[in-house]
């Protein structure tokens, strides 16, 4: 459902590597065949983010047929030496519908005072008329992509009317300290499920399966060091 400070917006890379980041320090990776929330909402954290608010990512559509390529890649070897060749399993030729709106951080009490729904929504916007703020990524820098506002919902997608489509246990995304209110890291994971190409993920809370992943303590932000009010950013839109 479309919400008031919600954003639509295409995004597209020439390969995409969506991984479960607990299972793949080295050695050969395989792609999933889909997004993973995680890399969707990091995608529109580079559109644009405050840590007064956090990206729900309400749905996403396939927009081109799942196709994967493989590569060689050669990677550092563990206990120095020689490079090591390992076998990457790429997404190719992606592109992908999505719809995502942002909820206040209400474990930030001290950023309370830039909580300005409209303002943030038309900087948001703007950053994705520009492309985004920072560089856009599918998965991993190796895999650059773009972006552009869209209407979710248009166009054709292969796989319009090919009914369900249940894809297993993957992983979802991160509990970070400061979304969740306390000083540990878990991991999410979900099983999705695509329906005449649209996925409609969980919400975070709602995952059943998590796992502790290590102590972490959340960054602190203060609009005297390290933050830019909202007011001063849509004041430097319009410059």
């Amino acid at each position: 459902m479309l919400k008031r400070n919600s954003i639509e917006f295409k995004v597209w890379a020439r390969h995409a590597l969506f991984t479960d980041p607990l299972t793949r320090i080295g050695g050969e990776k395989c792609s999933y065949h889909i997004p993973t929330y995680e890399a969707l909402k990091g995608i529109a954290k580079s559109i644009y983010w405050k840590p007064t608010f956090i990206w729900v990512i309400d749905e996403v559509r396939v927009m081109k047929r799942i196709r994967t390529q493989t590569k060689g890649i050669k990677v550092p070897k563990f206990g120095g030496g020689s490079n090591d060749l390992s076998i990457y399993t790429f997404l190719s030729d992606v592109e992908y519908q999505v719809r995502a709106h942002f909820e206040w951080n209400e474990h930030r009490p001290e950023l309370a005072d830039d909580r300005n729904e409209a303002k943030h929504h038309i900087v948001a916007k703007r950053m994705l008329e520009r492309g985004g703020r920072q560089d856009i990524f599918l998965g991993t820098r190796d895999c650059q992509g773009y972006v552009e506002p869209c209407v979710f919902g248009s166009g054709v997608s292969p796989y319009d009317g090919e009914g369900e489509l249940a894809f297993g246990l993957m992983f979802h995304g991160f509990d970070y300290p400061d979304e969740i209110g306390e000083d540990k890291l878990y991991a999410r994971f979900t099983r999705p499920t695509m329906i005449d190409g649209k996925i409609q993920f969980e919400r975070p809370q709602d995952c059943t399966v998590r796992k502790f992943v290590r102590d972490m303590g959340k960054k602190t932000f203060s609009k005297d060091r390290n933050l830019l009010d909202v007011e001063t950013e849509e004041a430097r839109l319009e410059v």
